[in-house]
């Protein structure tokens, strides 16, 4: 088995007493790369970190919470980013929530961050990870505005038409492994179509068992589940899913036996 977990969160507090044997189970379940979000300054540090640490399995990307408002913090990510260029396979998370965030004027700075997100990724030729919780719209609606071309969307919880006018502008999907008990998840999971799809933990959260700690090597659940949507084996799913994630974050190596 060879999947690749697109997104996930290993430098956070959750797995500082047993990141190590974290990283070795996930291993021994057939996932051979995480793609690891580090958040805000001090979390992008930390991912670059664990990066290094763990050459060649796990790699980085950078961003910032939507709901984090304070400037300082977006500057310094955006420098962090700019300082990290080729330790980085990606910026993101970023986007929009406005499932946290519900004020216009808040909701217009997230928009303002989104659009400088989006263009510096294009300025740098990586690809983007985009947080959307409650507004899978209004971020497909920025991404086209702003002529966004590649873009994973991360645990979308919106609509599959809306989902459907992302696959249109050539837009991947990653599926949750809370795809095991999520009928939302499931919709997009069933509709959308193979060839956009890839798989993420988002690790500590979006757990297949409701109320644990969620971790890379959960990611076996996802492929289970999407194979069964998509009333497929699970080999197939597992050989799209690679080959999607390792094109998109230019991870070459990952895709070879």
């Amino acid at each position: 088995m060879r999947l690749v977990d697109v997104h996930c969160h290993l430098d956070m507090p959750e797995f500082d007493g047993d990141r190590e044997r974290v990283i070795a189970s996930a291993r021994g379940k057939g996932v051979v790369a995480v793609v690891n979000s580090g958040l805000g300054v001090e979390g992008g540090r930390k991912a670059l970190d664990l990066a290094g640490r763990f050459p060649g399995y796990v790699y980085a990307t950078l961003g910032l919470e939507p709901s984090n408002l304070d400037g300082e913090e977006f500057e310094g990510v955006r420098r962090l980013i700019l300082d990290n260029r080729e330790g980085i396979v990606g910026v993101g998370e970023v986007g929009l929530d406005y499932y946290w965030t519900r004020g216009e004027r808040d909701r217009e700075i997230q928009r303002g961050r989104f659009r400088s997100f989006i263009r510096l990724a294009g300025d740098l030729g990586l690809p983007l990870v985009v947080h959307s919780r409650s507004a899978g719209r209004y971020a497909l609606q920025v991404l086209e505005e702003e002529g966004a071309e590649r873009v994973l969307m991360h645990a979308f919880d919106g609509r599959v038409g809306w989902a459907m006018e992302g696959v249109r502008l050539g837009y991947y999907f990653s599926i949750p492994t809370s795809v095991w008990h999520s009928h939302q998840k499931q919709r997009l999971a069933r509709q959308l179509p193979l060839s956009c799809l890839m798989l993420e933990s988002d690790s500590p959260v979006l757990s297949p068992v409701r109320g644990e700690r969620n971790e890379p090597a959960n990611l076996v659940y996802a492929l289970r589940k999407v194979a069964e949507l998509k009333e497929t084996n699970e080999a197939t799913v597992e050989e799209e899913t690679l080959r999607n994630a390792a094109s998109f974050f230019n991870l070459g190596e990952v895709s070879r036996p």
